[in-house]
């Protein structure tokens, strides 16, 4: 008899895609296998369940489970625009959550640098969907240890930049931390979709949102892009980058933020970067309506797994108009 379903415990490779019911069988990001073994990998998906930096509403420690429940139909079909299918071309295996205790906040930064570090260390690529903000901050030290500063691009409605005692665990403070500590390259990083007031910059182009919505995605990802350079570039996505009305499911929603197609057409027109990590953070489902939230940053993630394979070589057959 053969057995079909669950690909994420049952399947023997790691690249390649299966049909699935889209309303049964084991939950993974994008069906992909669940897997600790490392060789021959090309990007690993964790999650970080953690949210004990909040600020105002919790529950995105519930995010990565939420977002790989939202990930199934992005399984289903070829991806849009390209007309492939990533996993042809990666290998990409879930390796499931970083284990984080609560309980014991003085080691959170050291569980989540040690969980990045040891997977990055096999010359594989990582998305990491949170959680709060906060995860960013051990996940740029892993990276940085690495790969040295690194080009941060940001999506976010915060600057996250506010001031830093070096002690709090703040999802509002974790990017002034590794500024002063080096992990970023500020002459090379910027940050999108801003609409909150910091009276200092760190350093970073800010393109707040209304800039983007009055001069567009081409112009934004010019900036970013000419600003990269070939510097290794880590991308930080906090959903709540987004419009509340694109992604209600988050802790700080902010109107007047970036629409959903806003943000995939940004993702889509970073192919000339350096792409080494990507985090998808602060997706809290009790606030969420209908998975919209979660859908959006499932596809964020998807998108970026795209990206990689359409560097990889990955063959493009596009329908109808793009332009």
């Amino acid at each position: 008899m053969s057995v079909k379903g669950d690909r994420a415990f049952l399947a023997k490779q790691n690249k390649g895609s299966s049909h699935e019911a889209t309303y049964a069988g084991a939950l993974s990001f994008a069906r992909r296998c669940y897997s600790r073994e490392l060789t021959g990998v090309d990007v690993v998906v964790s999650g970080v369940p953690y949210d004990c930096a909040v600020t105002n509403r919790p529950g995105c420690r519930l995010g990565p489970r939420a977002i790989r429940a939202a990930s199934v139909q992005l399984a289903e079909l070829l991806s849009f625009p390209y007309g492939f299918d990533p996993f042809d071309t990666l290998s990409v295996i879930d390796f499931g959550d970083c284990e984080v205790n609560p309980h014991n906040p003085e080691s959170v930064v050291g569980k989540i640098t040690e969980h990045a570090a040891a997977i990055i260390s096999h010359d594989v690529r990582m998305l990491t969907f949170g959680g709060d903000h906060f995860i960013s901050y051990p996940l740029l030290k892993a990276h940085a240890e690495k790969y040295g500063p690194i080009a941060l691009v940001q999506f976010d409605a915060h600057c996250d930049t506010w001031e830093d005692d070096n002690i709090s665990i703040d999802h509002g403070t974790m990017f002034s931390r590794a500024v002063n500590e080096g992990l970023i390259d500020v002459s090379r990083s910027t940050q999108v979709g801003l609409r909150t007031y910091n009276d200092s910059d760190c350093g970073f182009e800010i393109l707040t949102a209304p800039w983007i919505h009055r001069h567009g995605i081409d112009r934004a990802i010019e900036i970013v892009t000419k600003r990269a350079g070939d510097t290794p570039v880590y991308i930080s996505f906090d959903i709540d980058g987004l419009d509340p009305a694109f992604a209600p499911g988050t802790g700080t929603p902010v109107a007047g933020g970036l629409a959903s197609w806003q943000a995939m057409e940004f993702i889509r027109g970073l192919r000339a970067l350096k792409l080494i990590g990507m985090d998808v953070v602060e997706v809290s489902p009790p606030y969420d309506h209908a998975e919209i939230t979660a859908l959006a940053a499932a596809t964020v993630g998807y998108e970026w797994l795209s990206l990689l394979a359409l560097q990889a070589g990955a063959k493009t057959k596009p329908i109808g108009r793009l332009k």
